[in-house]
């Protein structure tokens, strides 16, 4: 199993409009192949920082994900809300 993390920090002005955006297309996402878990997370003082949480059966469901037409419309979507450059982490548990 894969844990990919990603850190957005938005333009503080653009965070409910990613908030409309993300609960429009999270049951598409969760609902991908190879999808075990989606989460979305705030910073706690700083609302305009979010990570994604999710769970993957394996990179290669991750990877399919990555390349599909709706990851690709999805990230041209929120692209330009962005205050700085996304941060990604792939993680595999090993305990």
């Amino acid at each position: 199993m894969i844990v990919r993390i990603v850190r957005l920090t938005l333009q503080p002005e653009k965070a409910e409009e990613f908030l409309n955006h993300f609960n429009r297309i999270k049951s598409r996402i969760a609902g991908f192949d190879g999808c075990l878990l989606l989460q979305l997370h705030h910073e706690l003082h700083h609302p305009n920082v979010f990570f994604t949480i999710s769970h993957w059966q394996s990179e290669k469901h991750l990877m399919t994900y990555q390349q599909s037409d709706f990851f690709k419309e999805t990230w041209n979507t929120v692209k330009p809300l962005f205050l700085s450059k996304a941060e990604a982490w792939s993680l595999e548990k090993i305990l």
